[in-house]
């Protein structure tokens, strides 16, 4: 397997199964950028509801329940044994399973929810399509990205051709997932923003700005149509 490096979370992974292997140092990111994390926290709150946990909500590509737990969303899809038993003891419900093929009847969720993981998807087209299948008529999604096209975005693309890290992971922009959602079929989309400095300079909840191309993490709201 190619071998690539998730510089963000300082962890070298070769496929998703790499996860199972890092699993406990990927989590360790959370607690030693807590601000940065908790900015990403924010800005995702910018589009969910107030009580998501009265709704019925998942996370795909739910890892450790740091997002889950933290937002209030109960359910979690993950391919990675060691991740999802991290979720668990957080009080995630669990699912074994693939974005790009969710093992869930249609149209049976209100909200869901995909925090970084598009960039590490073979398919994240077929994914979004999958999300679509599997929301409710008016259901949202809300995705969280690394935005390749701010600055720290191409300082990674830019680090990547230079050689030191290999293509393994795709980072999307925020254009592109807008893009992406518009040609599947979802409406209403909006984004926001935030991570304007590196994660270990950060040493407060920063405040999300509208729109993307200036802060690391954009986060998109997207709704399929009734």
């Amino acid at each position: 397997m190619e071998l690539i490096i998730w510089k963000r979370r300082g962890v070298f992974i070769n496929s998703w199964e790499s996860f199972d292997k890092y699993a406990e140092e990927y989590d360790a990111w959370y607690e030693k950028y807590k601000p940065a994390y908790e900015s990403e926290l924010f800005a995702l709150k910018t589009f969910l509801p107030e009580n998501p946990e009265k709704l019925k909500s998942l996370e795909i590509g739910v890892g450790t329940g740091r997002f889950a737990s933290a937002l209030g969303i109960g359910l979690g899809l993950e391919p990675s044994r060691p991740m999802e038993r991290i979720a668990k003891k957080r009080g995630i419900e669990t699912v074994l399973g693939v974005a790009e093929f969710l093992p869930f009847k249609n149209q049976q969720f209100d909200l869901i929810l995909i925090v970084t993981a598009l960039a590490f998807l073979k398919n994240p087209i077929q994914a979004l399509w999958e999300a679509l299948r599997a929301l409710k008529p008016g259901g949202q999604i809300v995705a969280g990205i690394l935005d390749r096209d701010s600055p720290q975005g191409r300082f990674t693309e830019l680090e990547n051709k230079k050689g030191r890290f290999s293509s393994g992971v795709h980072f999307l922009s925020a254009a592109e997932v807008s893009k992406y959602l518009a040609e599947i079929g979802f409406e209403r989309i909006e984004t926001c923003q935030t991570l304007f400095k590196q994660p270990g300079e950060i040493r407060e909840t920063e405040i999300p700005e509208k729109g993307h191309g200036r802060g690391w993490f954009a986060v998109l709201s997207a709704r399929k149509p009734f």
